[in-house]
């Protein structure tokens, strides 16, 4: 079984867990912010070997800072300290991978990762779009992450798979921008050509799975990708030079059977498996 609790910060690690437990902005159901310790207490029943990557997590130098203090009421503030605590990482030379919360915190994570690799790539895993300029007039919204991260990184530079769900104006402009792909066996060749050697920032928003196996998340969408699809996608991204992930959106307490708290903490197993080496 593979836990996070016994991983001491003060031991040589390549690749730092935080926890971002913060759904400030949800625009359906709350409950992101328990997801990282849902993922914690889940991962203490997953064995730490992957059969589809061959690879145990035994080998994986990574360690786990807890939940940031986040102050509800501020997402100012809350946006602040996940920067800095993402900062640090790369200060150390380690690679940041965040737990959420909601889709939010990832934009502080990007904004960190960016300043360091400024031809930074990012590939999201998503029902939605996130590219919504405003939701009710707030343009800090997990409903407009990608469009802020857009603005930053570049339209260009973005990659969308699984997104089932958006206004017309966020689909005028996926299409006008090239970002959506899919987990077809020829568009994950192609995205991989596509990051060629460039740094990649890899965001698995857990919606992208289906409501049938993954009910636990604020913003269900039907249609989705099932575990075998999303093995079939990391197992091509493993060559590539991923400086930041997260996993965010699991909020557990919506799924009283657990299992999609096993499911995100086997997605988060996945991702710590092909950062190795």
């Amino acid at each position: 079984m593979f836990d996070f609790t016994d991983r001491d910060l003060k031991e040589p690690h390549d690749i730092r867990i935080i926890g971002a437990p913060f759904d400030g902005t949800v625009s359906f159901r709350p409950g992101a912010r328990f997801g990282p310790a849902a993922i914690r207490d889940a991962s203490d029943g997953v064995e730490t070997y992957s059969p589809f990557l061959d690879i145990d997590l035994e080998g994986v130098h990574y360690s786990d800072i807890g939940d940031l203090e986040l102050p509800m009421g501020d997402v100012g503030a809350v946006l602040s300290i996940i920067r800095e605590a993402v900062e640090e990482c790369l200060a150390d030379d380690v690679t940041p991978f965040l737990l959420g919360g909601e889709h939010l915190v990832s934009l502080p994570a990007i904004e960190a990762v960016f300043e360091k690799y400024p031809d930074l790539v990012v590939v999201q895993l998503d029902a939605h779009a996130d590219q919504r300029d405003d939701y009710l007039g707030v343009k800090l919204s997990h409903a407009c992450v990608m469009r802020r991260v857009s603005e930053l990184i570049g339209d260009g530079n973005v990659r969308q798979l699984g997104i089932r769900s958006g206004t017309q104006r966020e689909y005028e402009l996926m299409r006008g921008f090239g970002t959506l792909s899919t987990f077809r066996d020829d568009d994950l060749d192609e995205l991989v050509e596509w990051i060629g050697e460039r740094p990649v920032y890899l965001t698995v928003d857990l919606d992208v799975f289906d409501p049938a196996c993954f009910p636990g998340t604020g913003t269900p969408e039907p249609g989705g990708i099932d575990w075998w699809t999303f093995q079939r996608f990391i197992k091509v991204m493993q060559g590539c030079d991923i400086v930041g992930l997260d996993a965010v959106e699991l909020a557990p307490q919506l799924d009283s059977s657990g299992c999609s708290s096993v499911l995100a903490a086997k997605v988060v197993r996945e991702m710590l498996l092909i950062l190795k080496g």
